[in-house]
């Protein structure tokens, strides 16, 4: 599906959940918190750790928000230009602040404007270093797709058909991780960064009178930031489990681990399936069976127990010339869930598809 085809309905709709949750509410969350910390600042009018915190958290959010809108940007080189660009003047910006002195510069202004300016520096260190992350991504991207022109290129994992039962399995790699708990871990790392940063001012008083406030500052919102997010990323990886995922006539089969799990479709509550990006993932809820003689992952326990899996592909540690993917739903899939009445729900390119259980 290219980006001039028709939109549907269920297509606006998918995309207006995507933009609220991504991009819409992190913009909104980190604003009020920024708000907040130019409220507590000019209350106080000393810069205390709770509203330092603040400064970060808020710098973070609007930043995320950004990097999340200029990915769905189409055509993409739009969104590029746009991360480029305000990567480059952030940058450029805090480096002139500390160059020339930004308190020399705000001098003249009046206390309001001087707090305010104060804590949109020092948000800007966290949200500098999210925008980079971001665009070390994009780089990253980059250099993967001009490999594949001298190598063969990797591929997604492939249906295979079942000889000793009914349907089609895919097998691959997957964490055993909710979004949620994602989302939540990514937020952590700003919290976790402002702690260490405000232990390393206090404990580092005298280098940090040196570099200057500002200085330290960037160190603490980016330098600290990579790192943090990068262990993040190797403890997830640990968790990886081999699984497989296996359509029948009427019944949803998956493996984690030893474990396995199966849920007729007239059971089926919700089913979704991202097959790209760092999020390609399988969400499964509803009453199944679970295996005999295994260990069960998550919300599962006897005979027509709630079924509850999220198996994050995009995150685990793909086989040597396999992706991180996952391959699309069958096509008779779709029809087999219809007439066990679930409703399909897809993104624009398809990348994301959602079944639930019709009311």
């Amino acid at each position: 599906m290219t980006d001039t085809a028709p939109e549907t309905a269920a297509d606006r709709r998918i995309r207006a959940t995507v933009t609220r949750r991504f991009v819409r509410d992190p913009f909104v969350i980190g604003v009020v918190l920024l708000v907040a910390a130019i409220a507590w600042t000019l209350a106080g009018g000393d810069l205390d750790f709770f509203p330092f915190l603040l400064m970060l958290l808020g710098g973070f959010g609007i930043a995320f928000s950004f990097v999340n809108a200029t990915m769905e940007m189409r055509p993409a080189r739009i969104g590029v230009i746009l991360h480029v660009v305000v990567a480059a003047v952030l940058t450029a910006t805090m480096l002139v602040v500390i160059e020339f002195d930004g308190a020399e510069l705000l001098a003249d202004l009046p206390e309001p404007a001087r707090a305010i300016a104060l804590v949109l520096q020092i948000a800007a260190g966290p949200a500098t270093g999210w925008i980079w992350l971001g665009l070390l991504s994009r780089v990253t991207d980059l250099f993967r797709h001009r490999d594949t022109a001298k190598r063969p290129a990797p591929t997604p994992p492939a249906w295979q058909r079942e000889d000793t039962a009914d349907g089609s399995r895919v097998e691959f790699p997957a964490v055993p991780l909710r979004m949620r708990a994602l989302t939540i871990s990514i937020v952590l790392i700003v919290v976790v960064v402002g702690l260490a940063g405000a232990a390393l001012l206090i404990a580092l008083d005298g280098a940090g009178m040196l570099l200057g406030p500002r200085i330290a500052i960037i160190v603490v919102g980016a330098g600290l930031a990579l790192p943090v997010y990068l262990v993040l990323l190797a403890v997830i990886r640990l968790r990886t489990l081999p699984c497989s995922v296996a359509f029948g006539d009427d019944e949803l089969r998956i493996r984690v681990g030893t474990a396995t799990h199966r849920i007729p479709f007239d059971e089926l509550e919700t089913l979704v399936w991202r097959t790209r990006s760092d999020y390609a993932r399988v969400e499964v809820r509803g009453t199944g069976t679970k295996g005999a003689g295994t260990e069960g992952i998550g919300a599962v326990g006897a005979e027509g127990a709630a079924v509850d899996l999220s198996l994050i592909a995009g995150l685990a540690k793909a086989p040597a010339g396999r992706t991180s993917e996952l391959p699309a739903v069958p096509r008779r899939v779709f029809r087999r869930l219809e007439l066990a009445g679930m409703t399909v729900q897809r993104t624009r390119r398809d990348e994301v598809v959602t079944f639930r259980r019709g009311v």
